[in-house]
């Protein structure tokens, strides 16, 4: 039981370290966050510059245009050199996350709103996504590899007198199902192992050790 506690109780940890692993949620990091108050922030990002620039994030995510036409964008290329890469940084990351996430534009115009956008920033921006967030799945879709991600965990325990043999056996042993999810699809698929006690102690200890990656990431982000 113990075993079992501490498995899901590492399960729970990975779920707050990393939502989009789990849970397919959005998720905005600090820098990101900073980001987009920058790009909401009209003494840094005046109104022309940033219809300008959700114009040129879409279509480089796209492949219609390359970063080359944030130079070639007058009102673009007057910008802080500084503040340029940190905002296009920022809101290109928001759109991949949005997009690979499935985001409403509820949500997204909320997020926005967080980060201090004026409400027509936001429309400026929802419009744009609405427009063309298809199109980006399908991109995202056909040149992304990803595994799927772990949405549920069922589990048995079984004891074994005698095997096939009739040899005693006298062992426990776990048969956990780990129901998993495509990005992007409704469905569910479950991918099936058994395990003895040590193997699951074996499994539990590198989940562990991933949660620790993740945190230090998380924390350095």
């Amino acid at each position: 039981c113990s075993v079992l506690i501490l498995f899901f109780f590492t399960r729970k940890k990975l779920k707050e370290s990393c939502p989009l692993l789990l849970r397919g949620e959005m998720d905005i990091s600090p820098s990101v966050s900073l980001g987009l108050q920058a790009c909401g922030d009209s003494s840094h990002v005046p109104d022309a510059a940033y219809r300008d620039l959700v114009g040129v994030v879409f279509d480089v995510l796209l492949q219609k245009r390359d970063e080359t036409a944030l130079e070639s964008s007058s009102s673009l290329s007057s910008l802080d050199q500084g503040v340029l890469k940190e905002v296009y940084a920022a809101l290109a990351t928001f759109t991949l996350h949005a997009a690979q996430n499935d985001t409403d534009v509820v949500n997204l115009t909320s997020l926005l709103e967080e980060c201090k956008l004026t409400p027509d920033r936001c429309q400026v921006y929802a419009d744009s996504y609405s427009a063309r967030k298809n199109d980006l799945r399908a991109l995202l879709s056909s040149t992304a590899s990803r595994f799927p991600h772990v949405v549920d965990v069922n589990w048995r325990l079984d004891y074994y007198i005698k095997n096939n043999h009739v040899d005693k056996v006298n062992q426990a042993v776990y048969l956990v199902s780990l129901k998993t999810q495509d990005c992007g699809q409704s469905g569910t698929s479950d991918v099936q192992f058994a395990c003895t006690v040590e193997q699951l102690q074996d499994l539990v200890g590198k989940l562990k050790d991933a949660v620790k990656c993740m945190d230090k990431v998380a924390t350095s982000a």
